[in-house]
């Protein structure tokens, strides 16, 4: 899977480490739940969200803070997520129909068009 994302993102995996092997390095895309053994508020209710969206430090620091600061306006008008939440500059709640890869395409596709 890594090895196709290098292909379709030239611009972006230019810039990043020529050692990344997995997509978690980069963007971390997880199943949204309850955790009822957590005291924790959730700001990111899995009852709206089911995708949780979290930006590495790695790929921030790849792509600068003004991009990733720019992001969030470009995946709130994507059609494919049904509803979209910013969390924090760098973590997403995202409600859509879309796997864990189809979500990292739509993020993926969007910096490597700004680059």
């Amino acid at each position: 899977m890594i090895e196709q994302l290098k292909l379709d993102y030239p611009k972006l995996f230019a810039l990043l480490p020529e050692d990344i092997s997995a997509l978690r390095y980069i963007i971390v895309i997880d199943e949204n739940f309850n955790d009822v053994d957590s005291d924790e508020f959730d700001d990111i209710d899995p009852e709206d969200f089911n995708y949780m969206v979290y930006l590495t430090d790695l790929l921030q620091e790849t792509i600068g803070k003004e991009l990733v600061q720019s992001l969030p306006a470009k995946y709130i008008q994507n059609s494919a997520f049904e509803d979209f939440h910013l969390s924090q500059e760098d973590l997403y709640g995202v409600q859509t129909d879309e796997n864990e890869l189809g979500i990292a395409k739509i993020i993926l596709s969007e910096i490597e068009k700004v680059l």
